[in-house]
């Protein structure tokens, strides 16, 4: 057998070559191939990148290459940081990039190298996810970014680079659902509004966690009247359960969206009585 090749088999019995490589007292998966010479060439490609240090980063995809991206990332890191991670992860001073492809890299704090090492980065119709505990999670999640949020008006990135997920470089505007802020003349107001079959002015206030609760209490308003809808509510961590009380307590809610509801419910209500009108015209 060629060093670095292994035979293996399928449960249906069908044969095929795993090949692995041992650096540094490190043994390293390498991959599944389809035949003892493609096992053998990426045992020879990880050894030559694992031993030659002149093999410079950026050059290494203008060599033909039968190792997966991944792989290589993962190997190269080892290499030059002596540190190896199944995923795509590059160590930087104080930062690592997490390599989706040749030209698209992800910059992250090194305090969430243990999550991403763990957690492999995937991307579906322009979002990136990772799955944790069965479920799909936007990466945004992680800066208390909701997945309706908006780029440029709900969070931006302060140096324009949508791939730099450092936490300095992430500022979040809007951090609660159905709360906007609103800059005009040096001053800022939290606009609330709440979703049902069209947006329903709440109310303006003049601090973001008042607007959070707000929010909240027009969601209690609206399934008090009958709506039924999964509405997401607000956690404000600042608060003391005290605190969130008395704000809930006192918030005003706007009486155009107090209006709505009730005439919705009387609506709801008058549909009802008429549709058990018998024939002989009696009403409810």
């Amino acid at each position: 057998m060629l060093p670095g090749a292994y035979l293996a088999y399928k449960k249906n019995g069908t044969a095929y070559y795993r090949s692995s490589i041992t650096f540094q007292k490190k043994h390293i998966s390498l991959g599944s191939f389809a035949s003892e010479l493609e096992a053998h060439q990426a045992y020879q490609q990880a050894a030559h990148l694992l031993s030659d240090s002149s093999v410079a980063f950026n050059d290494v995809f203008l060599l033909p290459t039968i190792l997966s991206f991944d792989k290589v990332i993962s190997l190269l890191n080892f290499r030059d940081n002596h540190i190896y991670f199944k995923n795509p992860i590059y160590l930087k001073n104080n930062y690592f990039i997490y390599h989706l492809s040749q030209t698209e890299e992800l910059k992250f704090d090194i305090d969430d190298l243990f999550y991403y090492s763990s957690h492999k980065i995937m991307r579906r119709q322009g979002h990136l996810f990772v799955n944790d505990y069965g479920m799909q999670v936007n990466i945004l999640s992680r800066y208390g970014i909701k997945n309706y949020a908006v780029p440029g008006r709900d969070y931006y990135f302060a140096n324009e680079d949508p791939w730099d997920f450092r936490y300095s470089n992430i500022i979040v505007v809007n951090r609660y659902y159905g709360v906007t802020k609103i800059e005009s003349a040096g001053s800022c107001r939290y606009k609330v509004q709440i979703h049902i079959n069209g947006n329903y002015l709440v109310g303006n206030y003049l601090k973001e966690e008042v607007a959070a609760v707000a929010y909240n209490k027009a969601v209690d308003l609206a399934k008090n009247y009958g709506v039924c809808k999964n509405f997401q509510t607000n956690y404000v961590e600042s608060l003391s359960p005290r605190q969130y009380a008395d704000i809930y307590s006192q918030v005003k809610i706007s009486k155009k969206y107090l209006h709505y509801l009730k005439s919705r419910k009387d609506s709801e209500i008058e549909q009802k009585c008429v549709s058990r009108t018998p024939t002989n015209n009696f009403f409810c």
